[in-house]
């Protein structure tokens, strides 16, 4: 099954939370941390973003899916925070 966006909306392959540092500290977990996602498709209604972009979004306006093992996201363009 492939998802498909509609209108404004983004979906994107959400990145694993990185909860260690390399020399080995542990993280602690933030109330409200950005998600970060690399963008697999977006909505026909979508200007500035593109496939393969790098997003920041937050985790509340975000809609959570898994699929084939793997966790998407999907987001409004709007509640895009920024791009890498």
């Amino acid at each position: 099954m492939q998802l498909k966006p509609l209108q404004d909306r983004v979906i994107a392959l959400k990145e694993e939370e990185v909860t260690q540092t390399k020399s080995g500290i542990l993280l602690g977990e933030a109330k409200e941390a950005p998600a970060y996602a690399i963008v697999e498709s977006v909505g026909p209604d979508v200007k500035t973003i593109k496939k393969g972009d790098k997003i920041i979004t937050k985790d509340y306006s975000t809609t959570s899916v898994k699929l084939d093992d793997h966790d998407y996201i999907i987001v409004k363009e709007e509640d895009i925070l920024a791009t890498l």
